[in-house]
């Protein structure tokens, strides 16, 4: 059973590496159908990247009528779903970027955790302060830490960099942006191929 949480601060493309990474997996033979959980009330569920392909518009007008916020209700909600998802299935849980109460509730009956952050300009943040900040998360939760991966927006190409001795996947994914197919990237695939071995 795995129920793999993409987290990582806001902006850092989780939900696109969500959609990416859900469409190499269903290319893969014999690999589990990815199921995913959406648990952040941001409204962007699973359908958002598909519209945003067919019609940008209407996409960003459902996404503003969808947007809620962590109220506990949502949050008591989506911790169900995770702890209730059935256990022979492959379910990746996509939560909200700050790192709080909600999503650790949320996220407490997960088993793993795929790290994702860029550097923040605004703030002058870096890539690894704001990966610090998920790894305790992690720890504090028991998740089991299977990839750390830079948001290089601005890239031209992946990092594959492997999985080190601590089973930890590390390398870079870049422009991470709505709408683009990023399944077949080299970090995407190489992402993918782990989720299964471990």
């Amino acid at each position: 059973m795995k129920k793999i949480v993409l987290a990582g601060p806001p902006r850092s493309g989780k939900s696109c590496l969500r959609e990416g990474l859900k469409q190499a997996l269903i290319e893969i033979e014999d690999a589990p159908y990815p199921y995913v959980i959406t648990a952040c009330p941001d409204g962007e569920g699973a359908w958002f990247q598909g519209a945003v392909k067919n019609d940008p518009g209407v996409a960003k007008a459902c996404k503003a009528a969808y947007k809620g916020q962590f109220t506990p209700e949502f949050v008591r909600l989506a911790a169900g779903w995770v702890r209730d998802s059935p256990k022979d299935m492959f379910i990746m849980v996509d939560v909200g970027g700050i790192v709080g109460d909600a999503n650790r509730e949320i996220c407490q009956h997960a088993t793993h955790i795929v790290i994702i952050a860029g550097d923040e300009p605004k703030t002058g943040q870096t890539w690894c302060s704001r990966m610090d900040e998920w790894r305790r998360f992690a720890a504090e939760l028991r998740l089991t830490v299977v990839a750390e991966l830079f948001s290089d927006y601005h890239g031209a190409r992946d990092v594959v960099k492997g999985v080190g001795c601590d089973n930890i996947l590390r390398g870079s994914v870049h422009r991470l942006e709505r709408g683009e197919d990023i399944a077949a990237r080299p970090m995407i695939q190489a992402l993918a191929r782990h989720l299964l071995a471990v």
